[in-house]
C-alpha cells in the first residue's frame, strides 16, 4: 500500500483540505401539505482530509450554480480551504472555471466582494485522473456510510427540502461522531477521539428525544418521524460502521509487484463486446 498524502497528514486546521463528492439523487415533496409530486436533490459531502470531518450540504441539482451555492454556505461555516480534491465531474470543472474568470475580472469592487476565493484566499483546485475513483477512497468512504445508511432508514418517505435539510445535519453530527483512535488505555475512561473534538474541542451531543423506535410512522407528526429516523440510522450506522473498526481485510500479507515482461491483462471499457 502506497503512502499517505501529504494533504492526511498536514498539522492545518479543519477543512485545509477539503475533499468533494456528490451522492443521491433523493426524492423530496415540492410542498409541504398533501402533495405527492417529487423532485430530485443531491448530497454533496466535503470531508477534512486530516481530521476526517465531515460538512454535508444538500443541492438542488448538478448545475455548476448550484455547487457554487453550497460551496459558498460550507465557506460561511468552516472557514476557506486552501486546496480542494475532486473527480472531474462537470460541475467541479465549470465550477473551477467560473471562479478562474471571475478572478481576471478587471473592476475592483467585483475583486473586493469575491476576494475570498480569487484574491487573498485563492483556492487550489486539485482534480483525480479520469476513471480513478480509488484516488478519491477517503470521500468515497463518507458517502458509502452516509448514503447506504440513509437510504435504507429513510425507505420510500418522502420530506420537503427544509426537513431533509434537517436530517443531513443530524446526520453528519452522527458521521462526526465516529471514534479516530482511544484518548487513553485506561479501560475505564471510554471516551475515543472524534473529528467532533478537533472542530468544537468537545464530542458532539444531541438534544434528549423519546425512543421512537416502536411506534409506527402513521402515529407519529413530520419531526417526531425525522427524529425516529436518525435514531434508525445511528442504530444501522453503529451496528456496522463500528464493526468494522476491527476488521483488517487488506494489505495484510506481502504481494508481488508488476516486472517487466509480467503478462497483464488491459481493459478498456470503450471496446465492442467480445473484444
Amino acid at each position: 500500500m502506497a503512502d499517505l498524502l501529504k494533504a492526511r497528514l498536514d498539522n492545518v486546521t479543519p477543512f485545509y483540505h477539503t475533499g468533494v463528492e456528490y451522492f443521491g439523487p433523493i426524492l423530496v415533496k415540492e410542498k409541504k401539505h398533501r402533495n405527492r409530486s417529487s423532485i430530485k436533490v443531491y448530497g454533496c459531502i466535503f470531508i477534512c482530509m486530516s481530521t476526517k470531518a465531515i460538512h454535508i450540504e444538500i443541492v438542488t441539482d448538478l448545475s455548476t450554480d448550484a455547487f457554487i451555492a453550497s460551496l459558498k454556505r460550507f465557506v460561511s461555516r468552516r472557514g476557506v480551504p486552501a486546496h480542494i480534491y475532486l473527480n472531474n465531474g462537470t460541475n467541479f470543472v465549470g465550477a473551477k472555471n467560473q471562479f478562474r474568470e471571475l478572478s481576471l475580472i478587471g473592476s475592483e469592487e467585483f475583486c473586493t466582494q469575491l476576494h475570498e476565493f480569487t484574491l487573498e484566499n485563492r483556492i487550489e483546485w486539485h482534480f483525480n485522473p479520469p476513471n480513478s475513483p480509488h484516488f478519491g477512497g477517503l470521500w468515497e468512504a463518507a458517502v458509502k456510510s452516509s448514503k447506504l445508511h440513509l437510504k435504507r432508514v429513510r425507505r420510500d418517505l418522502l420530506f420537503t427540502y427544509v426537513e431533509l435539510n434537517t436530517l443531513a445535519v443530524e446526520i453528519e453530527a452522527i458521521l462526526n461522531s465516529r471514534p479516530l483512535c482511544p484518548l487513553s488505555i485506561d479501560p475505564n475512561d471510554p471516551i475515543a477521539l472524534t473529528p467532533a473534538h478537533l472542530l468544537i474541542g468537545r464530542p458532539f451531543t444531541m438534544l434528549p428525544k423519546t425512543d421512537f423506535s416502536c411506534v409506527a410512522d402513521n402515529r407519529l407528526s413530520i419531526w417526531q418521524l425525522i427524529t425516529k429516523i436518525r435514531q434508525e440510522f445511528w442504530r444501522q450506522w453503529q451496528l456496522e460502521y463500528l464493526t468494522e473498526l476491527q476488521k483488517r481485510q487488506k494489505w495484510i500479507k506481502k504481494d508481488v509487484n508488476l516486472k517487466l515482461n509480467s503478462i497483464v491483462l488491459l481493459i478498456d471499457k470503450n471496446h465492442p463486446c467480445m473484444q
